[in-house]
């Protein structure tokens, strides 16, 4: 029976005033911590229930960890994840409202972080705060785990999830950010769907450097540092990784499916039944639909060279690859140095990720999700798939199997791409729909031995 909760009026207010503070985690170094520190003071100050009635550990510098004591402490915990660090902002973008000003306007909370990801850490906040006043108390253990440098490879997450391993702690379900509520997600599928990640790609982080010899540019002589990075780059094209359609993406397939007409009912149909044909038409499409199949490399730092005139006596490059599920970061860094196929370009791994395995869609805790999504978003099927971005769960997934990526706010196409981008902003009522999915949520949680 759900409780019965008056939710707090002022949400975006409180949101307002998290955006204001500028925890940059790529610029802690000219900052300093001291934005970090302030907003860790200001969540005490806003949710004084939660503060006080759930237990506070600091893990890190950057990490807090909060525990909501259940009925039974012996069941597997829920934790329920976010991060309150933000991207930079690029001075040359044409914001409408300051980035940190926090500004309500236009039914709409402006800043840096107002999607990615102070709204959802606020929503799970404003739950357990209204849940608390409201008398109720969960029948497991919740744990509310809030990192401060998700974007800057989430040490924090890391240093909690070590934590968990420490206490010998096996959560029952982790929840963090990821999809969200999305109207017509692929062409001729009708309504909206709530896009539940259930896996996500791995991160690897690869340094190509090559020598030559230096000299005048006026004579050059043989391939140069440059050119053989060039080169190597150049050989790592779209198709150096094989196409493989996760188990997620044919569930999602198969249900589009069913929300689709036509022609295209049947063709949804027939990709989720043939993950080879869809793999195929997938890669074809290239973009995000490839990005799903298949890993995906990118040059993202060149560097080589002093003067115009000069021939660099060394060169290198940055590539990211994001690891297919399925596929192994070694798998894929062999993979990279047979397409080179050139000795004198040294292939050195800087980061190493593999990616998850797959949270499955038939058991309790993702018909949980689906139900809480019912709840808030009633227009709203929840769907799995494949997440191609990391996110600080990552670092739980290899000891909890029910492992799941949402944010439960309506996320149009022009409000996703503002996320890292300019105009950040989310909906104010979509505030008090995500606090309706994390209480009904919570009031669901099953105690025994679910």
């Amino acid at each position: 029976m759900a409780t019965d909760v008056h939710a707090r009026e002022g949400a975006a207010e409180r949101l307002s005033r998290l955006i204001q503070l500028p925890t940059v985690s790529a610029e802690i170094d000219e900052r300093g911590n001291a934005p970090f520190e302030a907003f860790i003071a200001l969540l005490e100050e806003l949710y004084p229930l939660t503060h006080a009635r759930l237990e506070r550990d600091r893990i890190g510098e950057l990490g807090v960890l909060l525990r909501w004591p259940g009925a039974d402490s012996g069941l597997d915990p829920v934790v329920l994840m976010a991060h309150f660090d933000v991207v930079p902002v690029d001075e040359s973008d044409d914001w409408a409202h300051p980035p940190f000003g926090g500004e309500i306007a236009g039914g709409f909370v402006h800043g840096r972080g107002a999607l990615d990801d102070k709204g959802p850490l606020l929503v799970i906040l404003e739950a357990v705060e209204n849940l608390l006043a409201a008398g109720f108390s969960p029948p497991r253990d919740i744990f509310l785990s809030f990192g401060g440098d998700e974007e800057v490879n989430g040490h924090a997450a890391r240093g909690i999830a070590a934590e968990f391993v420490r206490r010998g702690i096996t959560p029952w379900l982790v929840l963090d950010e990821g999809g969200a509520v999305v109207a017509s997600p692929l062409p001729f599928v009708r309504g909206r769907a709530a896009m539940i990640g259930v896996a996500e790609k791995g991160t690897t982080t690869i340094r190509l450097s090559a020598r030559g010899d230096g000299g005048h540019a006026s004579a050059p002589t043989g391939p140069t540092a440059v050119a053989r990075i060039a080169r190597a780059i150049d050989r790592l094209g779209p198709g150096t990784f094989r196409a493989r359609t996760p188990a997620g993406v044919s569930r999602m397939l198969g249900m589009f499916a069913e929300r689709a007409s036509g022609p295209a009912r049947l063709l949804y149909r027939a990709l989720a039944r043939w993950p080879r044909l869809a793999a195929l038409v997938f890669a074809r499409l290239g973009g995000e639909p490839a990005a799903l199949v298949r890993t995906t490399v990118a040059a993202t730092v060149v560097s080589g060279g002093t003067a115009a005139n000069v021939l660099p006596s060394s060169a290198s490059a940055i590539l990211n690859l994001r690891v297919a599920v399925g596929e192994t970061s070694a798998g894929t860094v062999a993979r990279v140095r047979r397409r080179i196929g050139d000795r004198r370009v040294a292939v050195a791994v800087e980061e190493a990720g593999d990616p998850s395995p797959e949270s499955g869609t038939d058991n309790a805790q993702f018909a949980l999700i689906a139900a809480a999504v019912a709840e808030s978003h009633p227009d709203a099927a929840a769907v799995p798939y494949v997440m191609m971005a990391a996110t600080d769960s990552r670092h739980f997934h290899r000891f909890t199997p029910a492992t799941y990526r949402f944010a439960p706010l309506a996320m149009p196409g022009e409000l996703r791409a503002s996320i890292h981008g300019a105009n950040e902003r989310v909906e104010v009522a979509e505030l008090a729909r995500g606090e309706r999915f994390h209480r009904a949520l919570i009031e669901s949680i099953p105690g025994g031995t679910a």
